[in-house]
């Protein structure tokens, strides 16, 4: 494709657009619009051909139909390099149709809104747009199709060289194409939602949209390819939004630590640290600063504290960092740096430091998703919470004192990211020692009093599950557990009632589990 005759231009974003129009237009390209976009480019000084004019057709329907034209369609879709389709548009008097910037009507953003009525976004399904898009782009051999405005700077420093490339003409039709797919997953979506028989949040054909961020260096293993992809419109403060400040590129694994650690950190209204490794939470403490929080949290298994990653749900100040920096970490994550913070843990050139931005009440949702070979599994996220432990039931003679319920709440929030089969043996504000990912629910109590470190007597203990049998309870008990909070629900609850009774050990049941696969 070699120079340009005629442009069409019909954005919903006009972002860019009179730039682009102001370029197209010094090339001596015929400049076709309609509507708001006209009316701006005119505005802006650009000689603009209504499209109505140039098909000799009225818009009609309160503008539903304007675009849908042979005119235009015909000056898309002809293709130059065949005799019988240039000789045919001749005949019809169908000019060629060179560049296409169209974006489309903001449905998303309509049904985003409480107020959005079901008329309002029936109106914002774009017709023509998407038509128009789709010929360009079929038909992109002969015609530069634009539907993102970061794309006008370079399409028109292509056509000011000579020619867009065939190449930058794939890409730019490939974009059409992943663009107008998501368009339409939104609108099915939506319109499956308003069915009565619908499943709401699992429709029948799931239609996901995620935009790769970054080719990574392998995927868990040297031998895997890997990426990274960020879900299009998320606007939770994550790890998928987060900015990357310093240190080398993220890995597969690293994403994966990150996230599982800032989940759980996100966890604390109070100032808290979570340390992971492998997936799993190796230390969470809260305190009364980062620092104090962050110390406390690695005295929990310093060993396995050696090279994890580190989450913080306040911004990290020179105290803080100051400990960091003292060993080696892969990982910080957090809401933010002070400047003398951000410039003690640059010292460290391979430290990775990924700032999410404030912490926002930004609604938690979300589908929780696993692949399966030729599947999905999809859930609701485990964003299940306990709101006061004093008004759960207590089946045990002896009942918990306040410092073992505050203990308890800690404990159970941390167990709720630990790994299936999970123990958390805690302190108020602390854990102390994790078993996690057992096949049996008695070693993961074990491996729990094999981590710790600090004292376990006086602890208390949660269990992301119920105990099949006492001699978790037993273990438990024997290490110096005081209490114990677990969801209940087995056959055996009694005999596992008894057993505490026998130990002196307080229950709490929550009726809520939290397997984590």
């Amino acid at each position: 494709m070699a120079g340009v005759t005629r442009a069409l231009i019909s954005v919903s974003d006009k972002t860019g657009v009179v730039e682009m129009a102001k370029g197209l237009a010094a090339l001596g390209a015929e400049i076709l619009s309609t509507g708001g976009t006209a009316k701006a480019l005119r505005e802006a000084g650009v000689a603009v051909t209504d499209v109505a004019a140039y098909t000799g057709s009225p818009e009609i329907l309160d503008g539903r139909v304007k675009t849908l034209h042979p005119k235009i369609h015909g000056g898309l879709l002809g293709r130059r390099s065949l005799p019988q389709h240039v000789a045919e548009m001749q005949q019809q008097g169908i000019g060629p149709i060179d560049v296409v910037v169209v974006n489309l009507y903001p449905f998303e953003a309509a049904i985003s809104k409480p107020d959005c009525t079901f008329e309002h976004a029936i109106e914002n399904i774009d017709i023509g747009g998407p038509s128009m898009l789709r010929s360009s782009a079929k038909n992109h051999e002969d015609v530069a199709v634009v539907v993102d405005p970061a794309d006008y700077g370079r399409v028109l420093e292509a056509l000011k060289a000579g020619a867009v490339t065939k190449e930058l003409r794939r890409e730019l039709a490939a974009k059409v194409f992943q663009h107008t797919a998501r368009y339409d997953s939104l609108i099915a979506g939506y319109l499956e939602k308003q069915l009565s028989t619908g499943q709401g949040k699992f429709p029948a054909i799931l239609s996901l949209q995620f935009e790769r961020a970054e080719i990574l260096r392998y995927g868990e293993n040297p031998h895997q390819q890997g990426a990274f992809y960020r879900e299009v419109g998320s606007r939770e403060p994550s790890v998928s939004r987060a900015k990357v400040l310093h240190g080398k590129a993220m890995s597969y694994n690293n994403y994966l630590d990150a996230n599982s650690a800032l989940e759980l950190a996100k966890e604390f209204s109070e100032t808290a640290v979570v340390i992971v490794k492998h997936n799993n939470p190796c230390g969470v403490a809260l305190g009364a600063s980062p620092v104090e929080a962050y110390v406390k949290a690695r005295e929990t298994d310093p060993v396995s504290a050696f090279g994890g990653v580190i989450a913080f749900n306040r911004p990290v100040d020179l105290a803080a960092a100051k400990e960091i920096t003292s060993t080696f970490v892969e990982v910080v994550v957090a809401p933010g740096y002070r400047e003398d913070a951000l410039a003690e843990l640059k010292r460290k050139k391979d430290l990775r430091l990924l700032d999410i931005g404030p912490l926002t009440s930004e609604a938690r949702e979300g589908l929780d998703l696993k692949k399966l070979v030729g599947g999905l599994i999809v859930q609701d996220r485990d964003l299940g919470a306990l709101a006061d432990l004093k008004a759960l039931a207590v089946p045990t003679k002896r009942k918990p004192t306040d410092e073992e319920y505050a203990a308890c709440a800690f404990a159970w929030k941390v167990c709720k990211h630990v790994k299936s089969n999970a123990i958390v043996y805690a302190r108020a504000g602390q854990t102390v020692g994790i078993g996690a990912g057992q096949m049996s629910r008695v070693d993961s109590v074990k491996l729990a009093g094999m981590k710790a470190v600090l004292p376990v007597k006086g602890c208390v203990m949660a269990s992301d599950a119920f105990f099949p049998f006492r001699d978790g309870l037993d273990a438990a008990a024997q290490a110096g557990i005081t209490t114990v909070i677990q969801p209940g629900g087995s056959i055996r609850d009694q005999e596992i009632v008894t057993a505490a009774d026998e130990h002196q050990v307080a229950m709490i049941l929550t009726g809520m589990r939290h397997f984590r696969h």
